[in-house]
């Protein structure tokens, strides 16, 4: 249950994210619907594998750059899984294109942490339940 509500939460940042891009100008567009759930389902396979490795690889670049290279590597992952286009999608191309994904990946882990800490609270007696 609580990957089904993971997922869900991750669908709606997406939607979050595509709305405010779009008050800002920027190219990232989302439609809800079963497509969406298909695309937020292929983000994160993306960035349960290639993310990962990629992040474990550039740990001294992100090191050096107190952690911002990790927000690259999300948008690189975001306008790779862009590239589908199940449910969300980049129209502009080239430098803007990734300005729009950087901006769109910030917003998806903002978003997607503060719902994730709204709705996927552990309190203390589930673990005691677990033990």
């Amino acid at each position: 249950m609580r990957l089904i509500v993971s997922w869900l939460l991750l669908a709606l940042s997406i939607l979050a994210a595509a709305w405010i891009t779009g008050l800002l100008g920027l190219g990232f567009e989302a439609t809800p619907g079963f497509a969406l759930l298909l695309g937020t389902a292929l983000l994160a396979l993306l960035n349960a594998t290639l993310g990962k490795v990629v992040k474990f690889l550039t740990i001294p670049l992100s090191c050096l750059t107190l952690g911002i290279f990790t927000l690259v590597v999300n948008a690189l992952i975001l306008m790779l899984a862009g590239e589908a286009e199940l449910g969300f999608k980049f129209t502009d191309k080239g430098g803007s294109k990734f300005l729009a994904a950087f901006v769109a990946a910030l917003i998806i882990g903002a978003v997607n942490g503060l719902l994730s800490g709204v709705f996927l609270k552990d309190d203390d007696r589930d673990r005691e339940r677990r033990d």
